[in-house]
C-alpha cells in the first residue's frame, strides 16, 4: 500500500499527530484514506466510509450528529488535507516556499484531523461499552492503577480541553506506557511519538445537537459506545 503522506510532508507539518514518525507508520499500514491512483503525487485522499449505520450510536450520539460529523466535518478535513498536499507539491515544483508557514499549519491541522476522526469513528460502535480485557486491561491497571482511575483521568482530561479538541488514550513507545493526553484543535498539546489508541472528540460538532453546552454529560455517556475490541486491536498492533 502506498504511503498516505510523504515523509517530507509529515515533517513539514510538524505538529502533533500528523508529524510523528510513529504516526507515519500508522498511516502506511492502515486503510485510512487511500490515493485514487498508486503513484499519485500529491496523494488524493478519500473519505473512509462510516463503518456502521448512522443511528448505530444512539442514544449516546444521535444519527443526525453522526451524519453531519462524518459527511461534513470529517470530509472537510480530508479536503483540507488534499488541498495542503497539492499546494505543497506546487511549491516544491516552483521552488517557492514563501507561504510555507501557512501550508505547514494547514497540513498539521487537517492531517491530524483526518487521523483523529478516523480513529474516533473506527473505535466506536453499537453493542459496545463495557471495559477493556486482556493485555490492554493489564496495561491500564499497571499504568493508571485501575480502570476506574483511568476513566476518571481520561474523562476529566476530555471535559477540560480548552475550547475545541480531544481526549486521547495513547501508547508512548519510549517509556512503553499508556498515557492520557489532551489535544487542542487537532494538533496542539500532544506528545511526540505517542500513538493514539482511543479518542474522544470534544469539538462541539461532535455533541452539540443533543447535548448543547453540556460537554461533561456527553463525555460521561461516551464509554457506552467505545468498542474496546477495536481499541485492543490497535494496542496489540502498536504496543511493541
Amino acid at each position: 500500500m502506498q504511503d498516505q503522506f510523504t515523509r517530507r510532508e509529515l515533517m513539514v507539518g510538524a505538529g502533533a499527530a500528523a508529524a510523528t514518525g510513529i504516526l507515519s507508520h500508522m498511516l502506511t499500514s492502515e486503510a485510512l484514506a487511500q490515493p485514487k491512483h498508486p503513484g499519485d503525487q500529491p496523494f488524493v485522499h478519500t473519505l473512509p466510509p462510516l463503518p456502521y449505520p448512522e443511528n448505530a450510536l444512539e442514544p449516546v450520539i444521535d444519527a443526525e450528529t453522526v451524519k453531519i460529523h462524518h459527511d461534513k466535518h470529517f470530509a472537510g478535513y480530508v479536503k483540507g488535507l488534499n488541498t495542503a498536499l497539492e499546494k505543497l507539491d506546487k511549491a516544491r515544483k516552483e521552488g517557492n516556499f514563501e507561504h510555507i508557514k501557512a501550508l505547514s499549519r494547514d497540513l498539521a491541522f487537517n492531517g491530524s484531523g483526518v487521523v483523529l476522526h478516523w480513529i474516533y469513528f473506527s473505535t466506536l460502535g453499537p453493542k459496545a461499552g463495557g471495559k477493556p480485557t486482556g493485555k490492554l486491561a493489564e496495561a491500564i491497571d499497571r499504568d493508571f492503577g485501575s480502570y476506574d482511575t483511568f476513566w476518571k483521568q481520561f474523562a476529566q482530561a476530555s471535559k477540560d480541553v480548552e475550547a475545541s479538541g480531544w481526549g486521547v488514550l495513547a501508547w508512548e513507545p519510549f517509556s512503553k506506557r499508556l498515557v492520557i493526553l489532551q489535544a487542542e484543535k487537532h494538533q496542539n498539546l500532544t506528545s511526540w511519538g505517542s500513538m493514539p489508541l482511543m479518542v474522544c472528540d470534544v469539538w462541539e460538532h461532535a455533541y452539540y445537537l443533543k447535548y448543547q453546552n453540556r460537554r461533561a454529560e456527553y463525555v460521561d455517556a461516551f464509554p457506552q459506545i467505545i468498542d474496546w475490541k477495536k481499541v485492543e486491536e490497535r494496542f496489540s498492533k502498536y504496543a511493541v
